[in-house]
């Protein structure tokens, strides 16, 4: 029921009402570390920075630990704190739930929320099995005909350069595509005592740089190629087979081993490198690993067609090259686009032209998006039906890869 928190918090959105201010929208989220900062970051500032139909309220946030879930309740802004989802889904002043846990729990709680009749947010991926994402999916399809909506965190489509990049395909700059090849490095595993996390137990992740980074640049290929992919040729290894046990709490990726550990079997893949088949006929590579020495979070894109190129490096966010391949020769070439006009997607609430975003300012995009979709009833892009997309490439991927790369069709 409603503690005093949400009574104050009714009572806000009352004076707010009858004063002429937006009506307001309560977040309750579930997970408070690395992504539950970031997503707490787009809630507390989406407000601050658009002029949004309605405005997000940081009502509850929701951990196991009681000292460690107050203790981020009042780092990043949050009125009340919960050691109990179903709680957090229970309260009258959580209008919409965001789900920052790891995978083996997104199924249960967002499928709770939906029947509560909460909006649901759900970071990436969607779920750790085809068949849970359907699941979910089919709960979204559900809460849909009632009102409510249901968004995947696909954070980097709001990229500004990304958003616009896509305009640009869709706007038929480059043609028709011939090659997007897509690359997601990190370097964080490179350490063979780096301890046993839950990113690295499939039980708790799914899959491992496949389903943490490589979800990521299968969403965005299709998102920008604007079609599916509908078969993949894959191979997955793990390099390092044990690892210590964690010593005390983890966040994040980062963590410690104690000294003698005991260890562990890693259960998930430390890289996956696949090609794929565009509906068109356009082809696809992707590389996703988390042990490529030296890379931080190095996520590249090329899209090549018969009227030019796009390319777009994440370490460079604000930057697009584009060649105009239908120039003459003679002064044809790539260009940088610095995106950073007020014309550029997101653009009009942020700076003066040249004044640079960053990483955290695409999960502020995020929430101003899904405040958007709530306050006029349109579909939230990605929805779970896209999220379940990109799970059944992720599937395929690992079938494919337990073939030994034999071309595996993706369900559509």
């Amino acid at each position: 029921m409603a503690g005093k928190e949400e009574t104050e918090t009714g009572a806000q959105a009352k004076a707010g009402a009858a004063s002429g201010a937006p009506p307001t929208l309560g977040v309750g989220m579930v997970g408070y570390a690395f992504m539950g900062a970031a997503h707490s970051q787009g809630w507390r500032t989406a407000g601050r920075v658009f002029d949004l139909p309605a405005r997000p309220v940081l009502a509850a946030v929701c951990g196991r630990d009681r000292t460690a879930v107050r203790a981020a309740a009042d780092q990043h802004g949050w009125a009340a704190a919960e050691t109990d989802w179903r709680a957090l889904i229970a309260r009258d002043d959580v209008q919409i739930v965001d789900i920052c846990t790891p995978g083996d729990s997104h199924a249960e709680i967002a499928v709770a929320a939906l029947e509560a009749g909460k909006h649901v947010l759900c970071e990436k991926p969607l779920a750790n099995s085809v068949a849970e994402a359907e699941t979910m999916t089919a709960a979204a399809e559900r809460a849909w005909a009632r009102g409510q909506v249901a968004m995947v965190g696909f954070n980097y489509r709001r990229v500004p350069a990304m958003t616009y990049a896509r305009r640009l395909i869709a706007e038929g700059r480059l043609g028709a595509l011939r090659h997007v090849r897509v690359t997601y490095l990190q370097d964080w595993l490179v350490d063979p005592e780096f301890p046993l996390t839950w990113r690295l137990q499939r039980q708790h992740a799914g899959s491992g740089a496949l389903g943490d980074l490589g979800a990521h640049i299968v969403d965005l290929a299709q998102f920008l190629a604007g079609e599916p992919l509908v078969g993949v040729s894959a191979l997955t290894e793990t390099f390092v087979r044990s690892r210590p046990l964690p010593a005390g709490a983890t966040t994040g990726i980062s963590g410690a081993g104690g000294a003698e550990a005991e260890r562990g079997e890693v259960t998930v893949d430390d890289a996956a490198l696949f090609t794929g088949r565009l509906v068109s006929g356009a082809l696809a590579s992707f590389e996703a690993t988390r042990t490529a020495a030296g890379r931080k979070n190095a996520l590249s894109v090329e899209l090549n067609g018969e009227r030019g190129s796009l390319a777009f490096d994440l370490e460079r966010l604000n930057e697009l090259s584009f060649h105009d391949h239908t120039e003459p020769a003679v002064t044809a070439g790539f260009r940088r686009i610095l995106v950073t006009e007020p014309e550029h997607p997101y653009l009009e609430g942020w700076w003066p032209p040249g004044h640079a975003l960053g990483y955290e300012h695409t999960f502020v995009h995020q929430a101003r998006d899904l405040v958007h979709a709530i306050a006029t009833g349109t579909g939230p892009q990605p929805s779970f039906a896209d999220g379940l997309q990109v799970q059944r490439v992720l599937a395929a991927v690992e079938e494919s890869a337990e073939k030994n790369a034999v071309y595996t069709p993706v369900s559509l």
